[in-house]
């Protein structure tokens, strides 16, 4: 398979005239670069091109699965030889060459056979272990990315961030106290809403003297697939942000970009502010295996690009200083074909994922008994005494959801110094319904601070300061905020495990009020039940209390499971139960609960995807949760009165769903309604129902859910939402069949 770069290369250096003089290797070739550190450099922009022409080789022959390559960038090999190996990169999937020369800085590494080993999606490959085609390595600091739209620039703003908070709050880190966070990127990806906002939020941290050693690198080369991006645009967007250090760099002239990027980092790295670093690139050979380029570029335009292949910019440079010939430059680069072809055959015979249960293996790991001892260690009395200032909750009394929340918050920070707890208005406010009120006062604004309004800024903040050793609690304000960042959750979080075999982890806890039924605001945006994407997560954790002695013992699972397992826990808390304190009739407090004495955690502790049941009656299960929960309770007194005896079983968590529990109580019965508030389509009772299916179970099953529709404002909103009237008349059709 012959591509016309590399002929284009052969040929064009064959041609180079002889220098005047020869040079050793040990002097400048140009200013800051010698001999030998430019040839250096150029086995690593060398190895980068074998690699795209390999991988496009086992691909046309099926024994290869991914051909995006980074011909045309190699230049960022010298964005790696001006940082540290200890300096955490997150990579552009262009970013060969960084990877190549990062690896070379670091002895005992084989960054030919890993990358390899991933075109072939060999189950030895370093990181992913075949599960994916990605620059990660954890002995480099190199965090595995499969981001194509820079989803993955909250996250480095995150790290940046993370890691001077936790110098300040002498929290262990794995990264040097000066490191420098960098990211890279391409053109088309800096006009994302995500990486917009990323910058936007480094941006306003800089602009409030809050430090953010952020390097983001803007590999241009000036194309989208097949979208030109208009010339001199990304210097027009970032060349004069106030706060925003740039740097420009010809990504074609080795000397340059060395140069230029190590004048960047040095920025970063002393002035601990972040700097955008335009690397001008070409694209060589296409976006991608499958991509036909000369459908929208002539063939003049793609033989232009050759002009700037950055191969042959260094080799003029080794050939004209006198430090190579021609001829020598041409073996180099044939044998790196031949190193490269050797390692490729030798990968395509590694041996491949086996089974389902080898692939799913690094997702969701759990150590039931770890959580549970976790979950039941509270802070040192005296801690537990400043947290608390006035009196400890388990002696307060009865209390609300939000109070229970809030009591639970407090002891998960006094107990883990790594916790910290940040969103829209939780701080200073208190949240908006209060439910964060006092955090901010007793644990101080480095550990319970205000964000943004931006949820991408919000959840990308929260996965960066997860690697830098914290447990972030971030809040979403309201569950329908959440839409316009879900990919921080499904395409960040809840991959990093599954991307780089446990090696990186980013434990947090997402608290989210949510769901219907909330009377004042109302509307689509407070009142919101969609929770169907949460659920479509592999290995996102989706809790979901009802009552305030749950949420309390609910919220230290999750803490729990996040340092134990890793996890990514989302806590969706019912707004309109968070100050509900009756049950059945005004005044009875039913719906108050007694927040737990420390002594007694281990005994109330609630697994992960365990229910509670209420009631055991034997003619009729109702499966509910949330909102649906209290109402079920309600009718399920209404049908007592009427002879009919009910149980009621509070899934409590959404994923994984507690289907042991549910099938149990429905064959005590032989009779479930599932009571769900959430939409009839893509709700919870349909993977309930279909759980009861899996497992056999041959009794009678139904479902009552809101309807198909937004949630309008005022009295309209009984119309679409689900109502005891409903769930009762449901339950009785049910028993009649």
């Amino acid at each position: 398979m012959t591509e016309a770069i590399d002929e284009h290369f052969l040929s064009a250096v064959s041609a180079l005239p002889a220098p005047d003089r020869a040079r050793a290797p040990d002097e400048e070739i140009a200013p800051g670069l010698t001999g030998a550190r430019a040839l250096e450099l150029f086995d690593a922009q060398l190895g980068n091109r074998h690699l795209d022409l390999a991988a496009r080789e086992l691909g046309a022959a099926g024994r290869g699965y991914y051909s995006i390559g980074s011909s045309g960038h190699e230049g960022n090999a010298a964005v790696a030889a001006a940082l540290r190996p200890t300096d955490p990169a997150l990579l552009h999937y262009r970013s060969g060459a960084f990877y190549l020369q990062r690896a070379a800085q670091v002895p005992g590494q084989e960054p030919l056979r890993d990358v390899l080993l991933g075109v072939t999606a060999a189950a030895d490959e370093p990181i992913a272990g075949g599960r994916h085609k990605v620059f990660g390595n954890k002995a480099l600091a190199v965090i595995p990315q499969t981001s194509t739209i820079a989803s993955h620039l909250p996250r480095a703003l995150g790290l940046a961030f993370g890691l001077e908070r936790a110098a300040k709050l002498g929290l262990g880190c794995e990264w040097p106290a000066d490191s420098v966070v960098v990211c890279s990127f391409g053109d088309a990806s800096a006009n994302h809403s995500t990486a917009v906002g990323a910058i936007n939020a480094a941006l306003a941290c800089r602009y409030q003297g809050l430090p953010v050693p952020l390097l983001l690198v803007c590999e241009d080369n000036g194309i989208g697939i097949s979208v030109r991006t208009p010339p001199g645009w990304v210097e027009a967007a970032y060349g004069s942000r106030p706060g925003l250090r740039y740097f420009d760099a010809d990504g074609a002239d080795l000397a340059d970009a060395l140069e230029t990027a190590t004048r960047a980092a040095e920025f970063v790295r002393a002035e601990r502010a972040p700097a955008f670093l335009r690397l001008r690139t070409v694209r060589l050979m296409g976006h991608a295996g499958s991509d036909v380029e000369l459908s929208y570029r002539s063939a003049a335009e793609i033989a232009a690009d050759y002009a700037r292949d950055p191969l042959l910019g260094t080799a003029r440079l080794l050939v004209g200083s006198g430090l190579v010939a021609a001829a020598d430059v041409v073996k180099l680069y044939e044998r790196k074909r031949e190193e490269v072809r050797r390692v490729a055959s030798e990968a395509c015979e590694r041996p491949k994922l086996g089974s389902a249960e080898e692939v799913m293996a690094p997702l969701a790991p759990s150590d039931p008994e770890k959580v549970a001892s976790a979950s039941a260690v509270a802070a040192p009395d005296e801690a537990r005494r400043r947290a608390f200032e006035a009196q400890p909750p388990e002696r307060e009394g009865p209390l609300t959801l939000a109070q229970a929340i809030n009591r639970s918050l407090a002891d998960v920070l006094a107990a883990d110094g790594g916790a910290v707890l940040f969103g829209e208005d939780v701080a200073v406010k208190g949240g908006v319904y209060g439910v964060t009120r006092g955090l901010r006062k007793r644990f101080g604004a480095a550990r319970v601070f205000d964000s943004l309004l931006d949820e991408q800024s919000v959840l990308g903040t929260a996965l960066g300061m997860a690697l830098a050793g914290f447990l972030p609690i971030a809040e979403i304000q309201y569950l329908a905020y959440l839409h316009n960042a879900a990919d921080q959750l499904r395409g960040e979080a809840a991959t990093l495990r599954f991307f780089s075999q446990g090696q990186y982890r980013n434990p947090m806890i997402v608290r989210i009020a949510g769901y219907g039924y909330q009377k004042g605001f109302g509307g689509h945006f407070h009142n919101d039940n969609a929770v169907a994407a949460l659920r479509d997560i592999p290995g996102l954790v989706v809790a979901s209390p009802g009552r305030p002695d749950d949420a309390a013992a609910m919220l230290r699972t999750c803490a729990a499971a996040g340092r134990a397992d890793g996890r990514v826990c989302v806590f969706l808390e019912p707004i309109a139960l968070y100050h509900t304190r009756d049950l059945h009739e005004p005044g009875d407090d039913g719906w108050l609960a007694e927040y737990p004495d420390p002594d007694g955690w281990a005994s109330t502790h609630v697994p992960l995807g365990s229910a509670r049941r209420y009631g055991d009656g034997a003619d009729l299960t109702l499966v509910s949760f949330a909102n649906g929960l209290r109402m079920s309770l309600r009718v399920a007194r209404r049908l007592a009165a009427r002879g009919i005896g009910v149980r009621v079983l509070d899934l409590r968590w959404l994923a994984p769903l507690p289907t042991d529990d549910v099938l149990r109580e429905a064959r005590a019965t032989g009779r479930v309604l599932v009571v769900d508030e959430t939409r009839h389509t893509g709700g919870v009772a349909e993977p309930v129902l279909a759980g009861l299916v899996d497992a056999g179970f041959d009794g009678r099953m139904a479902r009552v859910a809101s309807a198909d529709s937004f949630i309008p404002l005022g009295a309209a909103a009984e119309k679409v939402l689900l109502s005891e009237p409903r769930i009762e008349r449901a339950a009785l059709d049910l028993l009649r069949r």
